[in-house]
């Protein structure tokens, strides 16, 4: 799966040096926040403070190489840690606070409505977004079904994003993007948007042959302008009713998806009918990003299983399967091994990769949920898989 990892340019030296002193840098507050020392809170506001500031730095400064290089490095360092950075970085390069003497701070963020899309053949560049009043009405259609404040002001851009173009955007892109649309909704002339040009590239992929069942993942990008005090974002402080808030929210957008889904298949197809689409959950840049790339690998997996199953010759009832975390190339997967009765070697291994910023048990009891979903439902799970393949502790699978 793409990783966003940026090309490297060629720098000098004392440059190299410089990044790679901000970027430890940063990886150590992040230690120092997550590991605080007893009974000095004030000590830790003002680190959180000091890490807000220099990645805001970072970012304006379009330091991309500092804020990748800081992730990496405290991803081997401690995982939470790694964790707590990589959030605070998203978050940052995802939304921006407007402030302007003498009225509200304001909020801007981008999101992200992942879908996949099934057609016959895969879709045409030059076929999307042609219909331009069925796309004016998608994007009124997130305020009107109540994704978004009712005093919001929504931008929708006319182009479904591939994951590869998804990936490509850094995290200074996309602050960038974000300044360019603040930009395109205060000024009263036309705004040049040189970052939301950039990150319309084109898709990349094999090509579909017109015979072909296509199924493609795409984006559609959003920014949301808001009020910072807007009671429409702010959920309850108590359980039961933040609960109830997004139980509420996921219900609009359900029925959201049932109201948006023509509107979208005609600005993607110039036949309308061969298009079918299936959302997966609006959510921030990152968060929507990452959990579409965990259903595609998810996905893939379950792809290679049932290949494995056709190619043997086997019913999903006649194998067993394990499920545990394994290192391949000091990157952490999630593997399967598959097993017909009564044979001890797999016959097949598929993997996926697994984001350190996980839960890996949420993980693990998807992996077992789905395989229950195409017939294996002799499951166990492992502590993982050593270096010769082999599963350790291995114990049969119950949900929690």
């Amino acid at each position: 799966m793409p990783k966003n990892k940026l090309p490297v340019p060629r720098k000098s030296a004392a440059a190299e040096d410089d990044e790679d002193v901000m970027a430890q840098a940063l990886a150590e507050l992040a230690l120092e926040i997550v590991e605080p020392e007893e009974g000095d809170a004030a000590d830790l506001r003002q680190k959180e403070t000091q890490l807000a500031h220099l990645v805001r730095n970072a970012l304006r400064k379009r330091k991309d190489d500092v804020l990748y290089g800081a992730i990496e490095r405290a991803k081997y360092e401690d995982l939470a840690a790694f964790q707590h950075l990589r959030a605070h970085i998203e978050e940052a390069s995802a939304t921006m606070v407007i402030r302007r003497d003498g009225k509200p701070a304001e909020e801007i963020n981008a999101f992200l409505v992942p879908m996949f899309i099934n057609s016959r053949g895969g879709l045409k560049l030059e076929q999307t977004f042609q219909d331009v009043p069925a796309f004016e009405m998608l994007r009124a259609s997130f305020q009107q079904a109540g994704l978004e404040s009712p005093d919001a002001t929504v931008v929708l851009i006319s182009h479904a994003y591939d994951l590869g173009e998804i990936d490509a955007i850094s995290f200074s892109q996309l602050g960038d993007m974000l300044r360019e649309v603040a930009a395109t909704m205060s000024e009263k002339k036309m705004v040049d948007t040189p970052a939301l040009a950039a990150s319309t590239r084109g898709w990349s992929g094999a090509s579909f042959a017109p015979e072909d069942d296509a199924m493609e993942l795409r984006f559609l990008l959003g920014f949301a302008r808001t009020r910072e005090d807007d009671p429409f974002y702010q959920a309850p402080a108590d359980e039961d009713g933040a609960d109830a808030y997004y139980a509420a929210r996921l219900e609009r957008y359900r029925q959201w998806t049932l109201e948006a889904a023509p509107l979208l298949q005609s600005c993607l197809a110039a036949d309308p009918s061969l298009v079918k689409i299936n959302f997966l959950y609006q959510d921030l840049f990152y968060g929507a990003k990452e959990d579409a790339m965990a259903e595609l690998a998810m996905l893939g997996m379950m792809s290679d299983i049932t290949q494995a199953l056709d190619e043997n010759k086997l019913d999903a009832a006649e194998v067993s399967a394990v499920v545990a975390p394994a290192d391949v190339d000091d990157q952490m997967v999630l593997r399967v091994n598959l097993y017909r009765d009564g044979v001890s070697a797999p016959l097949a291994s598929p993997e996926m990769p697994f984001d350190m910023a996980a839960d890996l048990q949420t993980e693990v009891d998807d992996i077992c949920d789905a395989l229950g979903t195409i017939g294996i439902h002799a499951v166990s799970v492992a502590l993982r898989f050593a270096q010769d393949g082999q599963p350790i502790e291995v114990r049969p699978y119950s949900p929690i």
